[in-house]
């Protein structure tokens, strides 16, 4: 199973009133593993970045005068991502812009790309109600070190949302059956295994003096018509 858990920066809150993807960060999860690959690009965005958001990345309008435009480096993008599971952390957000970006050059949306998405807030969301669950809250719910994370990056980002993923879907692979495996009570070539006595444990005298106490609460409750002191009633 391979998945890419992705994050970008951008120039401000809404592509609807151009604002622009200026930097995307990608690693590479491969059965639930880091394989070290990665996907790392700063953008020029061709347009200025809102104050607001450079608080918030740090990025600036003369760091990225440089750097490649988004259709320079959507090849590269898109064969790193094509045919993974997209782990993102509001992914509503990231993935309306990238369709914008994609949109603008008329290469289709993430949904011809990639194998779906998981939303890592909506899971948190789920797990973790009525608290915060920004990444920072679940670097800090899962004993994950951000104390690198003075601003945003995506890269940086992505990385740590990768550990945070790991940490809050641990345990799913036991759910799965190990079909190899021969079911209980089997041998290996399908035939019964012998198993010794079984041993008869009978209640004693305190138990069914209990069970008596309990099955007349129950038939008091039903007015006469409790079905387990009705001897007919037991199955044949």
């Amino acid at each position: 199973m391979r998945q890419v858990i992705l994050d970008t920066e951008t120039t401000g809150l809404e592509y609807r009133l151009g604002d622009r993807v200026i930097e995307v960060g990608c690693v590479e999860l491969a059965d639930r593993k880091l394989t070290g690959r990665r996907f790392h690009k700063y953008i020029n965005p061709e347009r200025e970045i809102d104050a607001g958001a450079q608080a918030v990345h740090g990025l600036t309008n003369e760091f990225l005068a440089d750097k490649p435009v988004f259709a320079e480096i959507v090849d590269e993008f898109v064969e790193f991502i094509h045919g993974a599971e997209l782990i993102i952390h509001n992914a509503a957000f990231d993935v309306g812009f990238l369709n914008h970006e994609l949109g603008l050059l008329q290469r289709g949306s993430l949904d011809g790309v990639c194998g779906g998405v998981i939303d890592t807030l909506r899971m948190a969301r789920e797990l973790r109600p009525g608290k915060r669950n920004s990444l920072d809250a679940l670097c800090n719910e899962y004993g994950i070190d951000n104390s690198g994370r003075q601003l945003h990056g995506a890269l940086l980002d992505a990385e740590l949302l990768a550990e945070v993923y790991l940490s809050m879907t641990r345990g799913q692979e036991s759910l799965m059956m190990d079909l190899e495996a021969p079911a209980a009570g089997l041998q290996a070539d399908g035939s019964l295994a012998e198993r010794g006595p079984l041993r008869v444990l009978r209640a004693s005298a305190e138990e069914l003096q209990e069970h008596e106490r309990v099955l007349a609460e129950l038939d008091k409750e039903c007015r006469g018509a409790c079905l387990w002191r009705t001897p007919e009633s037991a199955p044949q």
